[in-house]
């Protein structure tokens, strides 16, 4: 409702894989926006653990897809805003308007989010990435 309701109309929607791909599904049948692209970006790598900086990693998204579109960037948590600096940086060069939804923003995120549904300090855990995945716990029982 947060972008509806602000009359923004983005031409593509942008998911940061992994976190935000299941907002930016939900986002783009909201907003019936039928261009759903993602890009995915290493930073984390545990609980409050990350690389010294967010990696792109391929398939890289072309340029040339995004062109002079209206991009609104989805992820599920603006944390450190690494990850979303990233995108916006790489989007800006190439877009009409680029901003960024998120579930949550943390206080110390160095991008402020247009939309947001909550603000918080805390870890926030997801359903979609709050166990360990499958394969590990079937490589430790010998499944596989």
């Amino acid at each position: 409702m947060l972008v509806a309701g602000s009359g923004y109309r983005p031409g593509i929607i942008l998911g940061i894989a992994r976190g935000g791909l299941l907002p930016a599904g939900a986002m783009a049948y909201a907003l019936d926006v039928k261009n759903l692209f993602m890009m995915s970006i290493e930073f984390y790598t545990g609980v409050d653990e990350r690389l010294d900086f967010p990696v792109m990693l391929p398939p890289l998204l072309s340029a040339v897809d995004i062109a002079g579109a209206r991009v609104l960037v989805v992820d599920d948590v603006a944390d450190t805003g690494g990850t979303l600096k990233l995108v916006k940086d790489f989007c800006a060069e190439h877009v009409a308007d680029v901003r960024c939804a998120v579930l949550y923003e943390k206080p110390r995120s160095l991008v402020k989010c247009e939309y947001v549904w909550k603000r918080t300090g805390h870890w926030v855990n997801f359903p979609w990435s709050s166990q360990a995945p499958v394969v590990t716990h079937l490589r430790s029982s010998s499944l596989v």
